[in-house]
């Protein structure tokens, strides 16, 4: 378990650089790129605290990464009839064509990483992963 842990650190931090390069000159980086995603996969508009749970990640972490979006003119802010003090992160016009240029690229990327790796295995992998990440999530509950 611990050299799959440690291999998965190493595969996040390659898919991290590479993301990064691969989205670079449509002005996004891989959180960047995460973020619009999970916005874009929510069924509504989410506070960031929300979205924060939906990636596993830090809600400060990702408050810094909305504002940036924010002001770059990728989301904005809407109140929240349901609270106060969260607003909800919407996406704009911009942030949608954005995400939509980094999916553009990302699929021609992900077709050549998977050349060589059959579909099975690909979905064994997948299956281990949602296990372990299920079990983790338990343990925060």
């Amino acid at each position: 378990m611990t050299d799959l842990a440690l291999d998965l650190f190493r595969l996040n931090n390659r898919m991290l650089a590479a993301g990064d390069r691969l989205v670079a000159d449509i002005g996004l980086t891989s959180a960047r790129w995460q973020v619009l995603g999970t916005i874009v996969a929510a069924e509504q508009p989410q506070p960031v605290a929300w979205l924060a749970r939906n990636m596993g990640a830090n809600r400060q972490n990702v408050q810094r990464i909305v504002n940036d979006l924010a002001n770059d003119g990728l989301v904005v802010f809407a109140p929240n009839p349901h609270h106060r003090r969260a607003s909800l992160v919407l996406l704009t016009d911009t942030g949608k064509k954005a995400f939509e240029a980094a999916m553009r690229l990302q699929a021609p990327w992900f077709n050549e990483l998977a050349k060589g790796l059959r579909a099975k295995d690909i979905e064994t992998t997948r299956s281990v992963i949602v296990a372990v990440r299920t079990k983790l999530e338990s343990y925060d509950a």
